[in-house]
């Protein structure tokens, strides 16, 4: 069992708790004895089991038991102590004990409102909130249930809750340190970098793809699958023109807003590109609007498979249809070289079936590119393959494989190669075949998942030591810093803009610790970077070394991570289900 398995276990019995608690009192007060008494027992039972829970889950790491030790634990015992000793009082009317029983559910849905609403870290803060709200709502109940508390009592309770409100409430309102973050900044001229390559020498202007490119983004109706879909889409297609380039080439992108009212820019993701190029709105450019033009240039010294999209409003853009493929070859192709980019559009997959027939022995080069917000699963049928680069980046001696799937995160790249076979082959992404040579329906049900980080041939790591160690702990919880209280995806228990930044200095070898605490997946992603993959829930990589830019860290897992600091600037580092991020998964590494 995985700790994400425990995380949701533990929160199903916290659930069956207090409802059995809460039960158990409202049936005592209905007089209900043997109901009231069964309940009681099931709550005892299940507050039994989560202590068994809980210390699987500290076991994995403070992360996630911290607020479960601390407040959870208090209460729930508190519970039990205060709802027992009244049972056992309780040999006649079991109505005297309904207001301790209540009690007794109060704790425990207090204790699990903390892990829903505030998540990670555990404060003094919101500890003094949830006995504020137990006791409040145990006042109550004496009032309604009787027999009335003496005066005395009454006055007792009251000061606790109104102390504890206001402790509470003071300590979780209190301003966290500035962010010190631009979120208004004057766009930058494009790098000098030298001028675009136009053409190749030797070649003719009409065969070969220019370095000058113009995209224009705009609203447009678009057919896919034969249906007309409403898009916003780069020159009128979805995906985007397709941008290529040989190393050592000077690219120039244009980029024109015809009538996207929320502004546009364009962010080359995994490309390690100058930070005033990165096309993050609000720090490295202002967004491009209606009428707007920006000029993006940078140098191809990175050979790969990458994509580009829209950062600004990019939770709608890219859904909508704003992006495209970026392809950098080291020299000309030979072959087949084909870019596979799963999208949901409007709930219509893409991209549409293809098939070609390939003769016995052509060199195949599949590129397979995850522009959605949520994992796809990728298969291979006919042929053995070799993952030779994931995230643009060659593996180091690549085994041949078969029948094994490939689990692609949101943004990530996976290049395969193989030679055709005499039979078809078909790629399938999440059991729908897009792309075939021939003929073939293959069964994928039943196919390991290849895990990345023990494939290939391990090397020495660069380094072993690092200057700078930074942990995140990705949860949600309740965002009350703006003027609107919001239910946020959150990073050490804050949201964007309100995540301190990761500060580093030119040279620094960085260490990252990933860990996800909540119910859903975070494909996780830093802008400007690649970083090495260390260890996954403690267990050390042992493949080829796996620099990535895009991966998925699931509910439970912890991540390690590493990187060098050798790209200046003011760097995005966030979510990459884009929805998560514009929903507070995102903070920002800053060069100092």
């Amino acid at each position: 069992m995985n700790t994400g398995s425990v995380i949701a276990i533990d929160f199903l019995i916290a659930v069956v708790a207090a409802a059995a608690w809460l039960g158990s009192g409202a049936t005592a007060a209905a007089r209900r004895r043997p109901v009231a008494l069964l309940l009681a027992a099931l709550a005892v039972l299940a507050t039994a089991a989560r202590a068994v829970t809980i210390a699987l889950l500290a076991r994995a790491g403070w992360w996630f038991a911290g607020e479960k030790i601390l407040i959870a634990a208090p209460l729930s015992l508190a519970a039990v102590v205060v709802a027992g000793w009244r049972l056992l009082r309780a040999r006649g009317d079991i109505r005297s004990a309904a207001v301790a029983l209540l009690f007794a559910g109060y704790a425990d849905s207090s204790a699990l409102l903390v892990t829903v609403v505030h998540g990670y870290p555990a404060s003094a803060g919101t500890g003094l909130l949830a006995v504020a709200g137990v006791v409040a709502a145990t006042a109550v109940s004496w009032r309604l249930l009787g027999p009335r508390p003496s005066r005395a009592v009454s006055r007792t309770t009251l000061a606790v809750a109104v102390v504890a409100l206001v402790a509470g409430t003071g300590l979780a309102a209190a301003p966290s340190a500035a962010p010190g973050v631009p979120h208004h900044v004057q766009a930058e001229a494009a790098a000098n970098v030298g001028e675009p390559t136009d053409r190749t020498p030797g070649g003719s202007p009409e065969s070969l793809p220019g370095k000058r490119f113009t995209l224009t983004a705009g609203t447009a109706t678009v057919t896919v699958s034969g249906q007309s879909v409403a898009a916003w889409a780069f020159d009128g297609q979805v995906p985007g023109p397709e941008l290529t380039a040989t190393v050592g080439d000077v690219l120039e992108v244009t980029l024109r807003n015809k009538d996207i009212a929320r502004g546009v820019t364009l962010h080359w993701h995994g490309y390690d590109v100058p930070n005033s190029q990165d096309g993050v709105p609000g720090v490295t450019q202002d967004a491009v609007l209606p009428g707007q033009e920006f000029v993006y240039r940078f140098r191809a010294d990175q050979a790969g498979t990458y994509w580009y999209h829209t950062h600004a409003v990019s939770d709608i853009g890219v859904k909508m249809g704003l992006y495209g493929v970026l392809v950098v070859r080291p020299g000309p192709m030979s072959g087949v070289d084909r870019v596979i980019a799963a999208h949901t559009l409007s709930s219509v997959s893409l991209p549409e079936p293809a098939q070609e027939p390939v003769a016995a022995g052509t060199p195949m080069r599949l590129r397979l590119i995850n522009t959605d917000s949520a994992t796809h699963r990728y298969a291979l049928a006919g042929s053995p393959f070799q993952v030779a680069a994931i995230d643009g980046m060659d593996l180091s001696q690549p085994p041949a494989v078969s029948e094994t799937v490939i689990s692609i995160p949101a943004g990530g790249r996976y290049d395969l190669v193989f030679s055709a076979p005499a039979a078809p082959i078909a790629l399938s992404v999440d059991n729908r075949v897009v792309y075939s040579t021939g003929a073939l329906t293959p069964s994928t049900s039943g196919w390991p998942v290849l895990d990345p980080l023990s494939y290939g041939t391990a090397q020495d790591p660069p380094w072993n030591r690092y200057d700078k160690e930074f942990t995140l702990v990705l949860d949600r919880g309740l965002d009350l810093r703006g003027l609107l209280p919001r239910y946020a995806h959150t990073v050490n228990g804050a949201a964007d803009p309100d995540i301190p930044p990761q500060v580093v200095h030119l040279g620094d070898t960085v260490k990252f610790t990933i860990v996800n605490r909540s119910l859903v997946v975070h494909p996780w992603h830093l802008h400007g970077h690649h970083v090495l993959v260390l260890s996954r829930n403690g267990k050390a990589a042992t493949g080829s070394p796996l620099w990535l830019d895009s991966f998925d860290v699931r509910p439970g897992e912890v991540w390690e991570v590493t990187f060098k600091a050798d790209n200046p600037g003011m760097w995005a580092n966030h979510c990459h289900n884009l929805a998560h991020a514009e929903q507070g998964m995102l903070l920002h590494l800053m060069y100092a």
